[in-house]
């Protein structure tokens, strides 16, 4: 069936569908990750967005539960150059286009994805629309102009709905280690084959404030020793103050930060009563909260090889990165140091308030896709929670 994937600004490309058929409208932005798109997929901080995937051939090693960074597809459309006709992994549950389909999210391929990731890059993220119900341009390109988001939370529509307990019987986080055989081999196997390592015992409680939480956030702090309580983006500080935990993280999410007030003014009357770590939108809410400005990119950092120095140590890191906006340097009070900077534009990529044990970095350690070069950070936070509740 032929699809339409129509820019506002007068731009069609056409394609063939795959997943669901009607029409879709979102922001469109592209990604550069080789591989995880079902992690892109199912990641929260996509609400509201149509995905370009760069790389040419998507699905070929289909869809798995284990993988999955939340329970459902979270983008408005999927954009691909060519859909994998062959599924080949022995963990797959199922193919792209039958995922995408169960769940009523649109994808189209056969779409020139360089030439599109160039318009972008150079005229910036737009409103969209994927279509199956017109094949007149102008037709399509109109129902783009018309998509409007003003005014729409998308931090409410993928936050936690209650406080919950996150893997209370340790099952959940365990690190996929391979399928292998013998009855020798190391860790719990599941059904399938798949091992997983034990977890340590926790030894620091945490309040994770849900933006639009990555599950893998959650489960490499559990595997850093933190038993950890979920709230709602809308808790108060009194009620994630009431819980007496150690520490707060503070999680990534789709949208533009600066309209999150009520987040702002929450976390910041969180900033100095207990160690916080913040991650991507989370990041960015802590910078608000302490006294900065955000501002909108041309089109994004979104991608699995993002280059971020430590300012620190100089050492460069190799970042998975998915975000719209970014922290104006220029405006964080004194006492708040700009830690990490992106080294393709120079962008903040983190930052510290050594004095009230507040730290956050604009890209995702926990990877899910991408490298792990960053993932240190976990039990970096683990040990300021440490040196907190020891008085040091």
């Amino acid at each position: 069936m032929i699809a339409l994937l129509a820019l506002e600004d007068g731009r069609v490309f056409r394609g063939a569908a795959f997943g669901a058929t009607g029409t879709t409208t979102g922001e469109i932005c592209f990604n550069t990750s080789m591989t995880g798109y079902q992690e892109i997929l199912t990641d929260p901080s996509y609400r509201g967005q149509i995905v370009a995937m760069t790389y040419p051939e998507i699905g070929n090693y289909g869809v798995n539960t284990v993988d999955l960074e939340s329970d459902t597809p979270q983008v408005r459309g999927f954009v691909i150059e060519e859909l994998s006709p062959v599924v080949s992994n022995w963990r797959a549950d199922s193919d792209l286009a039958t995922y995408l389909k169960s769940h009523g999210i649109q994808g189209i391929q056969g779409i020139d994805t360089r030439a599109l990731t160039r318009h972008l890059r150079t005229r910036g993220a737009m409103r969209a629309c994927i279509t199956t119900d017109t094949q007149v341009d102008t037709e399509a390109v109109e129902i783009a102009r018309k998509a409007s988001y003003e005014g729409v939370d998308f931090v409410k529509e993928v936050s936690t709905g209650g406080k919950f307990a996150w893997d209370p019987e340790s099952r959940l986080s365990r690190r996929w280690i391979q399928k292998l055989g013998g009855e020798n081999s190391p860790g719990e196997p599941d059904g399938k084959g798949n091992l997983f390592e034990n977890l340590p015992a926790p030894v620091h409680t945490l309040a994770a404030i849900d933006f639009g939480m990555k599950k893998n956030i959650l489960r490499s702090l559990r595997r850093n020793g933190f038993e950890v309580t979920v709230v709602p983006s809308t808790a108060s500080a009194a009620e994630i103050l009431a819980l007496g935990t150690d520490g707060i993280f503070l999680s990534n999410g789709p949208g533009d930060p600066e309209a999150l007030e009520y987040a702002r003014d929450t976390v910041r009357e969180l900033v100095g009563k207990k160690p916080i770590f913040g991650i991507c939108l989370g990041h960015q809410i802590l910078a608000l909260a302490l006294g900065a400005s955000t501002f909108k990119l041309k089109f994004g950092h979104r991608g699995a090889n993002q280059p971020v120095k430590d300012l620190r140590s100089g050492k460069v890191a190799i970042t998975s990165q998915n975000h719209g906006y970014a922290v104006d340097p220029k405006t964080l009070p004194e006492g708040v140091e700009v830690t990490h900077v992106n080294l393709n534009d120079g962008t903040c990529a983190g930052l510290r308030d050594e004095t009230r044990r507040a730290f956050s970095v604009q890209y995702h350690p926990e990877a899910a896709p991408g490298p792990h070069d960053a993932d240190y950070f976990f039990s970096e936070f683990a040990k300021v929670v440490a040196a907190s509740k020891a008085g040091a």
